[in-house]
Parts: C-alpha cells; sequence; structure tokens
C-alpha cells in the first residue's frame, strides 16, 4: 500500500510539471526578432569640416556681435543644451517666424529647412540647432526673428544680395563661400558619411576613409550617387577644389533634401547616398522606424 502510494505521489508530480510546463509554453510569447534596417550609415568620415554662419559682408557689426554670441553660448554651455534637444535626452523647442516688415527692427535669417536636425519645419514653426541658435541671436540682440525657407543653393547668395542678413543652414566653411559672405567663428564639426541599402555588406569590412575611397573609385559611371544638391556631398563625388575632393568615376544625382535621396536609394534609383552624418543619422532612424 505505502508503494502504491509513493508510486501513485510521483505519477501526480510528474503530471503536475508537464502542465505547468504546458502552461508556460502556451503563454510565453517569444521575442519579435528585429525589423530589418532598409537602410544604414557607414560610420566612417569622409571629410573633416566646420559650420559656421555667414553675414552679409557689408555688416562688420553684426558679424563683431554675432561672434560675440557663438563664443558665450559655446562657453557657458547653452550650445551643448540645444544640442541635447536633438542627440540627447531634451525636447526640440519650435521657433515661429514674425512676418517681414521693414518699419520693425528685424533678424532676417536664410535657411533650407530640409536638414534635420539642424534646421526642419514641422507646420508653421521651425526646429533644429541652427534654428534655437538664431532664436537666441535674435534674442539677445533685442531684434524680431524672420526666417526665410528657399532651396539651399540661394541661401548664400540671399544673404550676399541684402536679402537676409544671415545664412543658418548647417554651412560648411569654404573658400567659395568666404567670397560671398563673412563667416564667423564655427560652432559645430561635421563629416560627410555613406549610406546604404540595410542588406549591403559593401563597406561593412572598411576601417578607413582610404578603404571607402578604394570602393568608391572602383565605380564607373554608371553607378550613382545621390545627395542633396549644392552641399559637401556633391562636391565629394563630382570633385572640389575647394573642398580638396578629387573626382569619383560615378554619376552624382542631385535632389532637394537628403531624405529624398534616401529614399530613392531605397527604390533602387541611385546605388548609395553621400550626406552630412547628423543628417544621415537623423534620416536613417527615422525611415528605419517606419514599419
Amino acid at each position: 500500500m505505502k508503494m502504491a502510494k509513493k508510486v501513485l505521489a510521483v505519477v501526480l508530480a510528474a503530471l503536475m510539471a508537464v502542465a505547468v510546463f504546458a502552461g508556460c509554453s502556451k503563454d510565453e510569447k517569444k521575442p519579435d526578432a528585429p525589423a530589418a534596417e532598409k537602410v544604414k550609415v557607414i560610420n566612417i568620415d569622409l571629410s573633416d569640416e566646420v559650420y559656421a554662419l555667414g553675414v552679409n559682408k557689408d555688416d562688420a557689426d553684426l558679424l563683431a556681435k554675432t561672434n560675440e554670441f557663438i563664443d558665450k553660448i559655446l562657453k557657458d554651455g547653452t550650445f551643448d543644451e540645444i544640442c541635447t534637444h536633438y542627440f540627447g535626452d531634451g525636447e526640440p523647442v519650435g521657433v515661429t517666424s514674425a512676418v517681414e516688415d521693414a518699419s520693425k527692427d528685424q533678424l532676417i535669417v536664410a535657411t533650407n529647412a530640409e536638414f534635420e536636425p539642424f534646421e526642419y519645419k514641422k507646420g508653421d514653426q521651425f526646429y533644429g540647432i541652427d534654428m534655437e541658435v538664431v532664436k537666441a541671436l535674435a534674442d539677445s540682440l533685442g531684434k524680431e526673428l524672420v526666417i526665410k525657407d528657399m532651396k539651399f543653393d540661394a541661401v548664400v547668395l540671399s544673404v550676399q544680395q541684402g536679402k537676409a542678413d544671415i545664412a543658418a543652414a548647417g554651412l560648411t566653411v569654404t573658400d567659395d563661400r568666404a567670397a560671398q559672405v563673412n563667416f564667423t567663428n564655427s560652432y559645430y564639426s561635421a563629416s560627410q558619411r555613406i549610406v546604404v541599402k540595410g542588406d549591403d555588406t559593401t563597406f561593412d569590412a572598411c576601417q578607413t576613409k582610404a578603404d571607402v575611397d578604394k570602393i568608391l573609385n572602383a565605380l564607373d559611371a554608371s553607378a550613382k550617387i545621390g545627395g542633396q544638391n549644392g552641399t559637401t556631398g556633391q562636391y565629394y563625388v563630382e570633385g572640389s577644389e575647394d573642398f580638396g575632393f578629387e573626382k569619383l568615376p560615378a554619376t552624382f544625382v542631385g535632389y532637394d533634401n537628403g531624405s529624398l535621396a534616401v529614399q530613392d536609394l531605397i527604390n533602387g534609383g541611385v546605388k548609395y547616398v553621400i550626406i552630412d552624418a547628423a543628417p544621415a543619422s537623423a534620416i536613417t532612424t527615422a525611415i528605419n522606424a517606419v514599419a
């Protein structure tokens, strides 16, 4: 009798264990596999650039005051705080443009709001590092801020022609542009990076810029590389004495902004895209987040 009870107890325990295991197996869900990336950035710098604001050459007073302002926000942490709104856990701050009015004391800024995280729009408000910087600048000068959004190619020219006081558009300092406007002290270091499809392994083994350039220089004219018109990415492909870039054998395809270039990469319109590192990261993150 004791033996029968022991056998029964063992059987019941085994059945309970099976039931518990079966119940857990039924209720537990395996974590979903991470979604495949549509696009990715090759994290190798292809250039060494600095951004600055462009000021009308006839306005030496504004240049001096803007340089003083930039030096201040770099030293007191204001610029770092603005950057955390886009690269950290901060919240981007919207900037509203006033209506241009010659009877008012205004600071007129030319930009191309297609260059996140430096300048972009949501509804009627402007966002981005440059936009928060020029808002703080206008406030420090006691002026009302007017933002003129235009194609990138027109930004520097509008300041040169006196249609705007300052150019703020993630502007890389170059000799050619310095012939059109006076650059302020630089406030940001930048570089170009290449964007490829998520399953493209061409550059995975690359460790240096030279490794990337070796692959790019092995292409021919049938290979298309996209980028934003008038930006460093275009000059990297087409060559530029001003930037010190040798022409690549590939063909450049220009777009109004980097997002359009990357979308066309996904669609097969271009083989690669070359754009600034920060926008490249912002664009690919946004695209990969969409189911």
